[in-house]
């Protein structure tokens, strides 16, 4: 295994390799959403309300973890494109609940189909078990870090 440019110390460093591997899949990811004219953030809101129905603005962003702002030019983008519509709440008149269109479940489904096949193609050289081990073990990882 040969790593351009990088110390023979750090190949085998799981930090390092980790990074490495997050770059690759980041890369994937991206270039599938490009062909949605779309980013991650997108797919991450549109997710959200496919699972779990309307919600608001500021719940959405709190589980999707993207920050308010953000959260607020992803939906007008997201609107302005006809995916989703935003609508006072009726409970409170201050907040606004986003909700999916047709159109909008209709690219949340298809931007899943192209999660999949990033996953794929990141994961080509293992194993189906190898696979889900690896996801198993991230799991933990992020499950253990994320409680300090």
């Amino acid at each position: 295994m040969e790593f351009p440019q990088s110390p023979a110390g750090l190949r085998t460093t799981p930090s390092w390799l980790l990074n490495q591997a997050a770059s690759h899949a980041t890369r994937l990811i991206g270039e599938g959403f490009a062909a949605h004219d779309l980013r991650g953030y997108h797919y991450r809101l549109l997710a959200a309300l496919a699972e779990d129905g309307p919600a608001s603005q500021a719940d959405l962003g709190r589980r999707c973890g993207i920050d308010r702002s953000d959260v607020v030019a992803a939906i007008n983008d997201l609107a302005g494109r006809g995916l989703v519509v935003r609508a006072p709440d009726p409970a409170d008149r201050r907040r606004n609940v986003i909700s999916l269109t047709d159109a909008g479940a209709d690219e949340a489904r298809r931007m899943g189909q192209t999660v999949d096949r990033v996953q794929r193609d990141l994961l080509a050289p293992l194993s189906t078990s190898e696979g889900e081990q690896l996801t198993r073990l991230l799991t933990r990882l992020l499950e253990h870090h994320s409680r300090h």
